[in-house]
């Protein structure tokens, strides 16, 4: 069977342009793969065969009925639409380059809107909150010791899972500053700086597990049982624990929590000591500022939320209803 312009285009848009071009994460590459699949799903259940997909079946009308299939039918929040609306605009932008011709129809597909959804606050903990969930791992284990170095390092780095999954024993460079070296998206290198405290965790355990070897400098940094690097679920599983072993002695710790928040703690709490947005999008690996704007607005509502707790109202809720003042209504209505 001769391939469609869509099986092309969709093998060329992974193989040369996310992974040569674009050299695009791992983790993109899975995301954007799983768009295409629920894609193929939603069409295999109208009737149209997978094979025989062609790039003018894909009209703006269709995309947008799979869009809504995936927030109604399989209960996909606003992101997760987003998301994959994200993807099918990146595969668009790439194909039409190449077929001038179409140029007219998937214009009107990277015109599909993403669907504003609710700002919703940044969850964090405060200082407290994370000095009451670093004293949870118990230091006289080996785990218990590879846990404390592994929070702390989250914390202070305020690094993403998959970058701390991803460490190996040289990207850790002690001294009188000592520096993580982070590999995030896009394979992007940076260096941010780690507290005394946290360096000292660290090489403790590196000592301890001889990773500090010539011949175990590329080993993983952080592992299991089996010796193997952690996986992003057994990140959550370490976090999910303490996090539930802290919140039965304080209220400062919630019992479930998800590994981002303690990159979004280290963030809000560099702002509120005066750290400038953008040394904070820099140590964060951000690419655009808007995107650490997030912690500002965080950070606004958390002091609001403190200034109402902290002082009494001192204006009347009660005011008088100005639409009992007939002259003001007359007025408004001759307008």
């Amino acid at each position: 069977m001769k391939p469609t312009d869509f099986a092309k285009f969709l093998t060329d848009f992974f193989n040369n342009y996310l992974l040569r071009q674009r050299n695009v994460s791992p983790n993109t590459i899975k995301s954007y793969r799983d768009t295409f699949r629920l894609l193929l799903v939603y069409l295999q259940d109208k009737e149209m065969k997978p094979e025989k997909v062609s790039m003018s079946t894909l009209t703006p009308e269709l995309l947008q009925e799979f869009l809504d299939w995936l927030e109604v039918e399989r209960k996909c929040s606003i992101a997760t639409r987003n998301l994959r609306l994200n993807a099918i605009h990146s595969f668009f932008r790439y194909a039409q380059l190449d077929s001038p011709e179409a140029l007219f129809n998937y214009q009107r597909i990277m015109a599909i809107p993403m669907k504003k959804k609710p700002s919703a606050m940044v969850p964090h903990l405060s200082p407290e909150g994370v000095r009451m969930l670093l004293e949870q791992p118990n230091r006289k284990t080996t785990n218990g010791r590879r846990d404390l170095a592994l929070l702390s390092t989250m914390y202070d780095s305020g690094a993403r899972v998959q970058e701390i999954i991803d460490l190996t024993a040289r990207d850790f460079i002690p001294g009188s500053t000592p520096i993580l070296v982070l590999t995030g998206k896009g394979s992007k290198a940076r260096r941010v700086p780690l507290m005394e405290n946290t360096a000292f965790l660290l090489n403790q355990y590196i000592l301890e597990n001889r990773l500090n070897a010539p011949n175990k400098m590329d080993c993983p940094l952080f592992t299991n049982h089996q010796h193997r690097k952690l996986s992003r679920e057994g990140v959550a599983y370490i976090l999910k624990k303490y996090a539930a072993q802290a919140s039965r002695v304080s209220f400062l710790v919630p019992e479930r929590m998800h590994c981002h928040m303690l990159r979004h703690s280290k963030a809000v709490h560099l702002l509120q000591a005066g750290v400038n947005l953008i040394y904070i999008r820099d140590f964060l690996g951000h690419c655009d500022i808007k995107t650490t704007e997030v912690y500002a607005r965080a950070d606004t509502e958390t002091k609001r939320k403190a200034l109402e707790n902290a002082y009494p109202e001192l204006v009347d809720p009660n005011l008088p209803n100005w639409s009992d003042d007939t002259e003001l209504m007359r007025w408004l209505s001759s307008l």
